[in-house]
């Protein structure tokens, strides 16, 4: 037999482009395939991206993209995590830790202090297991109409030793990534 083994875990590479049809290969074509349209945002695409492919197939995503923040009054950047994929035949096999932990790896060299994303409630205990922690305010993020307080759960995790939790409130002062 040729190819990969069982017990030899595929890399995590670095993709170029993740197009709708990237997205489609992990997650299929559902209508909501995050499971977020019912709070009804429109979110950013992201910049940089990190994904496994198994036997040629694209099984997992996570991308960032920095951002203009507002923390405690004062404006910063900060990196944002999202568009993380798994495909659902291949989940609780550690594909997210895998691309989280490459793009919050790539996020430490980018200068921002703080990674950010946006999670649905039952995503909380996975993303604290890698290494974010939960914002208990209400985050305010820009979308064509104005200003909204973001439905879903805020967690950040540091980029560098010593950081400490971004001061309250914290506004996104663009779309949500």
């Amino acid at each position: 037999m040729t190819g990969n083994t069982s017990s030899a875990a595929p890399a995590v590479i670095r993709l170029w482009h993740y197009t709708p049809a990237d997205q489609s290969e992990i997650l299929g074509d559902g209508a909501d395939p995050f499971g977020v349209a019912e709070v009804g945002l429109t979110w950013l695409p992201k910049e940089e991206h990190f994904a496994v492919r198994q036997d040629g197939r694209l099984v997992a995503h996570a991308g960032l993209l920095p951002i203009p923040v507002s923390v405690g009054g004062e404006e910063t950047r900060f990196i944002g995590v999202g568009g993380v994929a798994v495909a659902s035949d291949l989940r609780g096999q550690g594909l997210a830790r895998r691309v989280v932990t490459a793009a919050v790896e790539h996020a430490r060299t980018m200068g921002p202090r703080h990674g950010l994303l946006f999670c649905r409630p039952p995503l909380v205990a996975l993303y604290q297991r890698l290494g974010f922690h939960l914002l208990h305010g209400d985050v305010q993020v820009e979308q064509p109409e104005g200003p909204v307080v973001m439905p879903l759960r805020t967690m950040w995790t540091p980029l560098r030793e010593g950081v400490q939790p971004p001061a309250e409130p914290v506004r996104l002062l663009s779309l949500p990534m």
